[in-house]
């Protein structure tokens, strides 16, 4: 019954869950997700974030795919502060770009050799392994979030998704 399920219930445990150094690559970050097949309840799926920890395996932030793709975005494409093109809003058009294929996978190939925490979100928020399922529901949607990693005893042993809380609900409403 929902009433009685927790963070815990809900978690995917860490040791099932990709997770990485500060130190690796978006490359290795990359290969992390394409490599890792998650499964809850005989569903398979690919993760969207990875965990990022320091050497202590203090958990520091996590990267999403569409961080990495942020990442390899050359420089001419994302604004900096003081870009001309942003101060006349002028957007650059990707598909205008006149670049061989050569040296755009060499570019990407370079991009990726970043380290993950130059462009990692920190961690704000958790929830704790006995939370109640509303409590993650609410810090998910307060905060806009769509993984929340789980604690016990202060330590982080999982991760709760948000597609596997919907499912929990749907199953109930449904």
């Amino acid at each position: 019954m929902i009433t009685g399920k927790r963070a815990g219930d809900l978690m995917i445990p860490l040791d099932h869950y990709p997770h990485i150094p500060y130190w690796f690559t978006l490359r290795q970050a990359m290969a992390e997700i394409e490599n890792t097949q998650i499964e809850v309840e005989g569903q398979k799926s690919l993760p969207r974030i990875v965990l990022v920890f320091d050497e202590k395996y203090n958990l520091m932030g996590m990267i999403r795919r569409r961080d990495i793709l942020k990442g390899l975005q050359p420089d001419y494409v994302s604004a900096k502060s003081g870009d001309t093109r942003k101060l006349f809003n002028i957007e650059v058009d990707p598909n205008l770009m006149e670049m061989s294929y050569d040296i755009l996978i060499k570019n990407l190939r370079e991009r990726a050799e970043q380290t993950v925490s130059k462009i990692m979100i920190p961690i704000t928020r958790t929830v704790d392994y006995e939370d109640h399922i509303m409590k993650v529901v609410h810090e998910m949607v307060t905060y806009n979030l769509s993984l929340l990693p789980v604690l016990c005893v202060g330590e982080v042993v999982g991760v709760v998704r948000s597609v596997d809380v919907f499912h929990e609900i749907a199953h109930h409403i449904l």
